[in-house]
């Protein structure tokens, strides 16, 4: 026992100790961060509310509005992200599809067709026309003599090898695709690419806690008359709601903190507070006091949320723990 205790204690201490060292250079002033380590208010330094009023009140509006944009950003394409995963993943878990991998390559080789057919100034309309028309014409044709299926099982790891894509891989057709449809600059394209990113996420951890709900609930609400939709709303997605807060929560954590796409995807107007965070790099090098503060006002809500949430999350995280 006291082996354990020495040991909780001191990943305790590792854990927190970055949470600790930000707060005390939150209160030092420039000089005092310059001067070496100094960890103990009133001893070390004398506390100052220096960086604090210069983030939000001589700055103005520098730390509001990529607040705002990160809470709104953050918190609808988290809530797209749990709403299609749990639908999505629900399908996985009760269905079974058996795709052949030639009629999904077609499908893929048809969107290319119609993306090069726009792109050489022929109307969007009479493009889908056209590929919609030669995806059925393959689909009746020579897709009936496609062999192999691919099972659920597949469909759920290729939906998750998309996650392992690193995000710079994608970045430029991205940054085209919303500069063509000129939406460069606007939450509708950082909340489209987030909810992307972010759904096989969603789609995984759910479809694990789907599984994990007794069958025969469902059969006994079909005996008893009810649909597939109210079995979906009225049985399943109460009973899941332990997995949808820890999944919501874990994917809002990606959204918040996302740094690479909305470099490239926002500007002035879109900001959000990893980008500014990153800003307090200047050319007078890091101010380690404004950077302490910004990381500070980004967590709090999420460590706020998080603890509101706790019950909730232990049983999400666990539910894969005690199957079978």
């Amino acid at each position: 026992m006291i082996v354990s205790y020495i040991l909780l204690i001191f990943w305790t201490f590792l854990v927190l100790f970055p949470v600790y060292w930000l707060f005390v250079t939150a209160f030092k002033l420039p000089i005092d961060v310059n001067t070496g380590p100094k960890y103990l208010m009133y001893v070390d330094f004398q506390p100052s509310t220096h960086a604090w009023k210069e983030m939000f009140v001589d700055s103005g509006d520098l730390v509001s509005r990529p607040y705002r944009n990160t809470a709104i950003i953050g918190l609808v394409s988290a809530v797209l992200a749990l709403t299609l995963g749990a639908t999505a993943s629900y399908a996985l878990s009760r269905f079974v599809y058996r795709p052949k991998p030639g009629l999904v390559l077609a499908f893929i080789a048809c969107v290319v067709f119609v993306i090069v057919i726009i792109n050489l100034d022929v109307p969007w309309q009479a493009a889908v026309a056209a590929g919609i028309g030669i995806f059925t014409l393959i689909v009746l044709t020579i897709g009936r003599r496609f062999k192999g299926t691919m099972s659920n099982d597949d469909i759920a790891f290729w939906l998750i090898s998309q996650r392992m894509l690193p995000p710079v891989a994608v970045l430029i057709p991205i940054y085209i695709l919303f500069q063509n449809f000129g939406l460069l600059n606007t939450y509708t394209a950082l909340i489209v690419t987030y909810t992307a990113v972010n759904l096989p996420l969603a789609i995984w951890f759910m479809r694990d806690y789907f599984k994990s709900i007794p069958l025969e609930l469902e059969e006994s609400a079909f005996i008893d008359g009810a649909s597939r939709y109210q079995v979906l709303y009225k049985i399943v997605l109460p009973l899941s709601a332990p997995g949808l807060v820890a999944t919501f929560l874990i994917v809002l954590i990606f959204a918040w903190n996302e740094y690479t796409l909305g470099l490239f995807l926002s500007g002035a107007d879109t900001q959000t507070l990893p980008m500014l965070v990153v800003g307090q790099n200047a050319t007078r090098g890091p101010q380690w006091w404004n950077i302490s503060v910004l990381v500070l006002v980004m967590i709090a809500p999420v460590v706020v949320l998080a603890t509101i949430l706790e019950r909730f999350i232990a049983r999400g995280i666990l539910i894969g723990a005690v199957k079978g």
